[in-house]
């Protein structure tokens, strides 16, 4: 899709901010451009854009040089989002979702369908897309300028450090949802990121960059495990190469039977439920098994004396991974998030499975000291970690 042969940028002085750089890819790729201060990295993917323009070499999409596109053209075709995706406060949420397709001169019958549907999958409301910014959680604002980065429907998205400015906790959720959408919706995404265990979490591919020349450009897996020199080894960490090493497990080798209730049953059926399976926490499904939130015994104990409702009681906002993904990946979301388990969805959203604490104990103890060398002895992770309510939910 994206293919750059003998790109440089040169400055006055004789500086190389790039220096022949030659990359390709690929279409629904998420590729992340990484590298010390000054490598190049912003330079590199300004110049795809023409923000910048090159000194010498070329670029191509789809085969066609993007040097013979007008400029302000060829922008507005290509996302770009930079640090503090922040929302226009004068501006509701829907128009803020279609700022570039308006300026794109879209029908107001397209914008309003592409607000729709973008903020299903988000699970926000409808009626939220009429809303002002601030009367949105600051959670929710972040997710909407996720979606404002989406809604032109560009073929690439080009990412400048969105998430460097946010507390750890509200990054890792938006790292988290726009890995989703990026997949669910196939984008092209270069990203450019200073945190290298921001690029392992979210590329396809990472290209680290020094002194304006890319060093290596591969897979997390294959960077993690064959560092090209030992300046990548420096730069990605001896305690990294150790945590990150690869594992071939995933979240459906250890997830267990998560314990469901639907949202039209009482708060009484669900403290009955929670007794009779002794665990602290169910988790809300519809009709077809699709994940719409949980209810907890805090949640319950509070809720019992105001409403009798399960939809109004549970907790919509609840993090998820899919299934497939890394083991490895949820166990560190697990500790940096102090979470007890992560529910597992398919494709279609459908609760599939659960990840606790209690089931992946050595790859926590793995990742927290990255002890390696310990042999395992294979029997922890089958075993009955205590009572059968600690193995479900606990």
């Amino acid at each position: 899709m994206l293919k750059i042969e003998q790109l440089s940028k040169v400055y006055k002085g004789g500086k190389k901010a790039v220096d022949d750089m030659n990359l390709e890819i690929e279409r629904g790729e998420f590729v992340a451009f990484i590298g010390t201060s000054g490598s190049g990295k912003t330079t590199a993917m300004r110049m795809i854009n023409r923000m910048i323009e090159p000194t010498s070499g070329t670029i191509y999409l789809d085969g066609e040089d993007l040097a013979k596109k007008n400029p302000v053209a060829l922008r507005r075709s290509i996302g770009y989002v930079i640090q503090q995706i922040g929302l226009m406060p004068h501006m509701t949420i829907r128009e803020n979702i279609t700022l570039v397709p308006k300026l794109l001169k879209w029908t107001k019958e397209k914008k309003d369908q592409t607000a729709e549907r973008l903020i299903e999958l988000v699970n926000l409301p409808q009626n939220y897309l009429d809303l002002y910014p601030l009367q949105l959680s600051g959670g929710q604002q972040q997710r909407i300028g996720v979606l404002r980065a989406l809604a032109a429907n560009q073929d690439i998205i080009l990412m400048d450090e969105p998430f460097g400015a946010l507390d750890p906790i509200t990054r890792d959720t938006l790292q988290d949802l726009m890995k989703d959408l990026q997949q669910r919706l196939g984008k092209t995404v270069i990203f450019v990121t200073h945190d290298m265990d921001e690029a392992i979490k979210l590329a396809d591919r990472i290209c680290i960059m020094h002194n304006g020349q890319v060093i290596q450009f591969d897979t997390p897996d294959n960077i993690l495990s064959n560092p090209a020199n030992e300046f990548v080894r420096e730069f990605i960490g001896s305690h990294r190469l150790i945590q990150e090493k690869p594992s071939a497990k995933i979240v459906d080798d250890v997830m267990i039977k998560p314990i469901t209730i639907t949202s039209e049953k009482s708060i009484n059926d669900a403290i009955r439920l929670m007794v009779k399976k002794r665990v602290d926490t169910l988790f809300v499904v519809d009709g077809q098994n699709h994940l719409r939130g949980y209810i907890d015994v805090e949640s319950l104990t509070a809720a019992r004396h105001t409403t009798t409702s399960i939809s109004e009681a549970m907790e919509k906002d609840v993090f998820y991974v899919q299934n497939g993904t890394k083991l490895q990946d949820s166990v560190r979301r697990i500790l940096k998030r102090n979470l007890k388990n992560i529910p597992v969805v398919d494709e279609e959203k459908r609760l599939v499975g659960l990840v606790t604490r209690a089931n992946i104990v050595d790859m926590v103890y793995d990742t927290i000291w990255g002890d390696e060398d310990t042999e395992n002895d294979g029997n922890s992770n089958n075993q009955e970690q205590q009572t059968g309510a600690d193995e479900q939910q606990n």
